[in-house]
Order: structure tokens, then sequence, then C-alpha cells
């Protein structure tokens, strides 16, 4: 095989639906004697492909081996084509897009005044979704037009599109300044998760502080608000005080619940709002609001209240199952939750193109916690080996330490000691590289590498012992993390008590939640 199944082109023709397929049909035909063209051939043969193979496409087409990166770029954009045409994927923004295109042919033509016609309808529903960028572009474009289409009224009309251009200007530079905000936290959240001492700390809250833009929060817009939350958000995220990502992930979400127009005009973000929302009820373990807000959600996604496409369901699905999964970690109901993997593995494999292997090793993760809350050991470390033997992962470094961390735990519970001081040598290592040890890993691994020298009748005061000391940290600023990836102390509390895991975690819950 000369490629990778991932090849652009293959994975968009394998995306496409029958009616999809069906239409590109239509369209290839109407372009008038392509039927025998190379790019028809080629996407005929691509539809019957199981994998990306360069030689069964030059074996069953007339394209030449040098011909061939041509007919696939030329294919690629007539399919490209085609699905633009196709009213499923039709939405404001391409409307308007569309609409500044045809004024554009306009006026190259010489027809201002149908020009600018075109223009102000564009322009007032770019403003009606609040899309600045786009009006911005429009009114460029209108102060370019009306250069060249002389009338008495040029001058109030001037003097009102200087004045639309330079509004929409100053509110493109916020929405630009907060979106640039946004994303440099969340790439740091993602790239080094949470902050990991005072000196983190200090780092992120001077940059937030130097970063974000001043701005008054009753003349902000939807978007620029919606970025606003975001920015707060990924910010309260990283410094851990989820209590306040709380707070923020809500305001994210009531912006879509007043203005129920923006779900199908910005499903993703809505997507992304109502999982972030779930996400900090998770951290700060509010039970009763996680139910009812993981219940809104099914509800919403059974109602189709908003626009689902392939990109839109794909996020559905990680969103729904990731945070169903959560609940049983809330409610301490590891073994039922056993039940949920195998649907979720075959969702996997129906949007494997479609979502990162991030994504898929969290859910790894989180199977092998799973596995570990109902005390079936091997089947645990067989997730967490998948983590640890994918090197090219490009997960959060906090994760990636804490995989191991409970793979450690995992082959001591699975009395595989014959290489436990090893994998301690080696996960100690490893922590030290990522600048992840900190005083609750390393008494832990402490406590496990001196798990030989102490005597059996000896262990369940060792681990009244570690419980003592770890216990301390359970709401320290910085060590508090350690419990959300592994809860140690549940987990010395059932080797104390001689309970399992899932026992111990689903009495609090019940307790907590009378």
């Amino acid at each position: 095989m000369s490629m990778e199944k991932t090849d652009a082109l293959f994975l968009l023709v394998k995306s496409l639906t029958k009616s999809e397929k069906r239409q590109f049909k239509l369209y290839a035909g109407r372009l008038g004697g392509n039927s025998e063209k190379n790019f028809i051939a080629l996407f005929s043969i691509l539809d019957k492909l199981e994998e990306f193979d360069e030689k069964q496409i030059l074996a069953n087409t007339n394209i030449k081996k040098q011909q061939l990166s041509n007919s696939k770029a030329h294919l690629y954009r007539q399919i490209l084509v085609s699905l633009k045409l196709n009213p499923i994927h039709q939405n404001v923004k391409i409307q308007v897009r569309e609409q500044l295109d045809f004024a554009t042919i306009l006026y190259n033509k010489g027809l201002h005044k149908q020009s600018l016609k075109v223009l102000d309808k564009a322009k007032s529903v770019a403003l009606q979704n609040e899309d600045t960028n786009l009006a911005f572009s429009i009114v460029e474009l209108e102060k370019v037009v009306e250069s060249q289409y002389i009338t008495r009224s040029l001058s109030s009309r001037a003097d009102d599109l200087i004045q639309q251009s330079r509004s929409l200007g100053e509110k493109t530079l916020l929405l630009s300044k907060l979106s640039n905000l946004s994303l440099q936290l969340y790439s740091m959240l993602l790239q080094k998760g949470y902050v990991r001492n005072d000196k983190d700390f200090e780092e992120v809250k001077l940059f937030f502080k130097d970063a974000l833009p001043t701005y008054d929060i009753r003349k902000l817009g939807i978007i620029e608000k919606l970025y606003l939350y975001k920015a707060y958000l990924w910010y309260s995220f990283i410094i851990q005080d989820f209590v306040s990502g709380y707070r923020y992930a809500q305001k994210w979400v009531d912006l879509f619940v007043q203005n129920p127009e923006m779900k199908k005009t910005n499903p993703v973000f809505y997507l992304k709002g109502i999982n972030y929302l779930l996400e900090s009820l998770f951290l700060i373990q509010y039970l009763t609001k996680f139910r009812s807000t993981l219940l809104f959600f099914e509800e919403e996604l059974k109602e189709q209240k908003f626009l689902l496409n392939e990109n839109t369901e794909s996020l559905a699905f990680l969103y729904l199952y990731l945070n169903k999964l959560n609940l049983y970690f809330l409610e301490g109901n590891f073994n039922l939750g056993l039940g949920l993997i195998p649907e979720v593995l075959d969702e996997i494999e129906c949007y494997r193109t479609k979502i990162d292997e991030h994504h898929v090793m969290v859910f790894y993760y989180k199977f092998a916690s799973l596995y570990f809350g109902s005390s079936q050991y091997e089947k645990c470390i067989y997730y967490l080996e998948l983590i640890i033997r994918n090197k090219e992962l490009g997960m959060r470094e906090d994760l990636l330490c804490f995989t191991r961390i409970l793979n450690l735990v995992a082959h001591y519970e699975a009395g595989m000691d014959q290489n436990l001081e090893a994998l301690i040598k080696s996960t100690y290592k490893f922590l030290i590289k990522m600048n992840e040890l900190h005083q609750v890993q390393q008494r832990f691994i402490t406590f496990l590498r001196n798990l030989s020298k102490i005597y059996p009748h000896e262990l369940k005061n060792a681990f009244r012992d570690l419980h003592s000391e770890l216990k301390v940290f359970e709401n320290h600023p910085y060590e508090k993390r350690s419990f959300m990836y592994l809860d140690i102390i549940s987990w010395l509390e059932s080797k104390i008590d001689n309970v399992s895991v899932e026992s111990i975690i689903k009495k609090k819950s019940e307790l907590q939640y009378k």
C-alpha cells in the first residue's frame, strides 16, 4: 500500500452519505461530457475501496501515475463544491459569504447599484447574527463600490460607512483579542493541565491580567460575551478554581438558552458549553445538578433542537458518553458502568476518522478506572498500557502521569509483583521528566516501594498511616488534583476496611446526597 488509509481525499469520499454521493454524480453529470473523465473514474474506484490503494486506482482507471495528484486535487474540489450546493450544509455564514461573492462579481461587471443592494441585505443578516468579521468585510467592500458609484447622497453615505467601519473595526479588534486569549488559555490547559505550584499560578495570573482587554460588559454582543466567558472558564480550570469554572460554564450555556437561534448558528459552541458545564459539575462533585444537566443534554439531542451534522454528531457522541461515564464515577457504580464500554467502543469505531486520538485515550483511561473500581485489574492494565504505548500521543501531561500511577496500583492489586520494582523506577523517572512529582505522588510511590518490607500483619497500620498523611492534601490548592484522576483516599479506605473501592465511593456518594 503506497499511502495510509488516512488519505484526505479517501476520507472525504468515505464520509459522504448515499444522498451526497447521488448529488455529486448528478452535479458531475451536469458539467457535460464528464462521465468518462478521470475524476469521475477516480471517485467510483475510491467509493468501492476499503483502504486507499494507489495500485488499485492506477489499474482500474486511465489515470497515469504522474496525473494522479492533479486528478485527486480536482476531485477533492468538485466534491466540496457539490457539498456546498447541498441544502443540508447551508447555514447563515455560507449564505452571507455567497452574497459577498455575488456582490463582488456584480461590482466587477460594473453593476454598482445591484452590488450595493446585495451587500446591504447581506450586512443586515450578518449584523443580525452578530457576525462582526463578516459585517466588517461587507462594509469594506461597500466603501470600495461607493467610491465608484457617484450619487448626490455620497457625502452622508460616506459618513455612515466610515462610522460603521470604525465601530465594526473596534468590535472586531476586541473580539480578536478575546478569542486569542481564549485559544491561548485552552492550549495551555490541554498541554500542561493545572497549575502545579505558586510559581505556575503567578505566571498564569500575570498572563491573564496582561492579555485580558479592557471591556464594558454592557456593550458586549453575544459573541464577545461567549469568548469572554470561555477565557474565564479556561483560566478558572487552570488555576483549579472549579467553582468559578462552573459559574462561567453556566453563563456560557445561558447565552444559548436566552438566544436559542444561536444553537443553530453556533452548534459546536453550544455542545462545548454543555460539556464544560458538566465537567465543572463533575470536578466540584455536584451530583444532583450533574444529573439534571446530563438529562437536559440528552433531551436536547433527542429533540434535535439545534443543527446536527457529521461534525456535531461526533462531538455529541464524545460529550454525551464521556459524561455518562463520569456519572458512574460520581455515583460509585463501577460495575454498572462496565456495561457501557462495548457501546462506546462501537461508537468510537464509527467516528474513528472524526475524533482525535486524545479523546480516544481519555475514554481508555475512564475504561481503566471503571475496571479498577470493579476490581478487574488485568483489564484495567490492558487499557492503561494502550495509553502508555502510544508514543505519538498529545495528551495532557498530567493525565499521562496519572495513567502510570494507576498502572502501578493496578499491578500491585493484580499481584504482579515480579515487575513492580522496575515499574516503580520507570514511573518515578517519567514523573521527574514531566516535572509532575508532587508530595502525594512521592509519598505514594515511596509507600509502594516499601511494601515488600512490610509484614502482612502490619499492612493495615501502614495503609492507615499513609491515609492520614494523604488526607491533609485533599483540599490543598495544588496537590488536590492528584485525587481527581485516582481516588487514592478511597482505595486506602477500601484496604483498611477490607471492602471494595466501589462500596467505599458509593457509600460516600449516598451520604453526601441523602
